[in-house]
């Protein structure tokens, strides 16, 4: 089982933060690099606990799909998402969130293990574990930029890019 831990700090208040992390349009736009669109479950706006979602994206040169759920939801401080259906033997994201002062805390703690035991192994320590931290990292700089750039507007506005 592999973990990685990745703490954001984000000048915004914490449902804002928590929102904009569920919204499946945001979550869009910053895997952008990787052309990842939502094909079936919740395609657009925000998942809520029990619902699906199914990603495509291109990961190192050939398209994939992940079939995530939203397995529990404290709203406005955490929630998980766990593949259904995917790649990896098994798959759990956890996001947690922590109003201090004026900023927000986000934490993402991805747990996961790879298939193919010796050389699924060996992949992840060469070239996966590297690839989702910089995902998330990238992923984490989108949801910090339009939080705090969005964080005094109305929120029917809140996916204005």
């Amino acid at each position: 089982m592999t973990q990685i831990k990745i703490t954001t700090t984000i000048n915004a208040p914490i449902e804002i933060v928590f929102n904009n992390c569920r919204d499946i349009d945001i979550h869009q736009h910053s895997a952008s690099k990787t052309n990842e669109i939502a094909i079936a479950g919740r395609i657009s706006g925000l998942i809520d606990k029990e619902e699906t979602v199914t990603w495509k994206g291109k990961h190192f040169g050939i398209y994939i799909q992940h079939e995530s759920i939203i397995s529990e939801m404290d709203f406005p401080n955490y929630f998980v998402d766990e593949q259904l259906k995917g790649h990896f033997k098994s798959f759990k994201h956890e996001h947690i969130f922590e109003q201090k002062e004026n900023q927000t805390i986000m934490t993402d703690i991805l747990e996961y293990e790879t298939p193919f035991s010796f050389i699924g192994e060996l992949f992840n320590k060469i070239i996966l574990k590297n690839h989702l931290t910089n995902f998330i990292i990238y992923r984490n700089s989108i949801l910090k930029e339009l939080s705090e750039k969005h964080q005094h507007q109305p929120p029917q506005n809140r996916n204005t890019f």
